[in-house]
């Protein structure tokens, strides 16, 4: 399996014994470390290696818990929308995988609570049925922005957008086995064999493969409210990959 190092503003990885994505501290500016496949097809995104029909397993340990880390970390697989860091080509989102976002990121995944902590999730805003949604996004933003109309509209945009979620209840500092099966009819997502996940809705691909830590924060709510940028970040933060294995399922 070919993999891009991606280490931007004193970012760094290592591979010995097994992958480090190291995150230095940062007062300023995008800090990242981070290995993926899709930066190795420019920007052909109809050329990402990953379809439906595909595991993915790994051990992975973070050196924070998820009160203590800062900006956003994990691995999975997604379509870059909003571009590849270091050439920006945006593009609607595509991804299922296992995330961590710390405050202040608000992600419209959550059913309910700010979407943010240790988490798997899916989403694909690339189909017919969520295009749909595009001349409607002005009404759905001014009524979401009552509860009563929010609780009836958002459980129908998330259905559309095929976004499914559920957090991870495990400390994130110790060695964990996490598996992602990506199938046509669904994604299944476990955590040291144990189920966290099963869904029906799957990402329609093709999709590239990613494993990141960066100082990046995102809030994209479902009241309308959007800001993103960099969190400054005092010590160094880790995470750390063993036994990565990607294969098409043979089933």
């Amino acid at each position: 399996m070919r993999l891009r190092r991606l280490e931007l503003n004193g970012g760094r990885v290592q591979n010995d014994p097994f992958w480090s994505l190291i995150l230095p501290p940062t007062s300023k500016g995008y800090a990242d470390a981070q290995i993926d496949d899709y930066g190795l097809v420019g920007n052909g995104r109809d050329h990402y290696p990953w379809l439906p029909g595909t595991l993915l397993h790994l051990r992975a340990r973070f050196s924070h818990s998820a009160d203590e880390l800062q900006g956003t970390a994990g691995f999975g697989f997604w379509n870059a929308p909003f571009g590849d860091p270091t050439v920006c080509r945006p593009a609607l989102p595509q991804a299922c995988w296992f995330f961590f976002a710390s405050e202040p990121n608000d992600l419209p995944l959550a059913p309910a609570g700010p979407g943010r902590g240790w988490f798997v999730a899916t989403l694909d805003a690339t189909r017919g049925q969520a295009l749909a949604l595009i001349p409607l996004a002005p009404a759905i933003l001014l009524m979401n922005q009552i509860g009563r109309l929010r609780r009836k509209i958002w459980p129908e945009v998330r259905r559309r957008l095929m976004i499914s979620y559920a957090p991870i209840p495990i400390s994130m500092q110790g060695w964990h086995e996490y598996a992602l099966h990506w199938r046509v009819d669904g994604c299944s997502f476990l955590v040291d064999g144990a189920p966290v996940l099963s869904t029906s809705y799957s990402p329609a691909g093709p999709l590239g493969f990613v494993c990141w830590v960066d100082n990046q924060y995102m809030v994209a709510t479902a009241k309308g409210r959007f800001r993103w940028g960099f969190l400054p970040t005092t010590g160094e933060q880790r995470l750390e990959v063993d036994g990565l294995s990607i294969m098409q399922d043979q089933e």
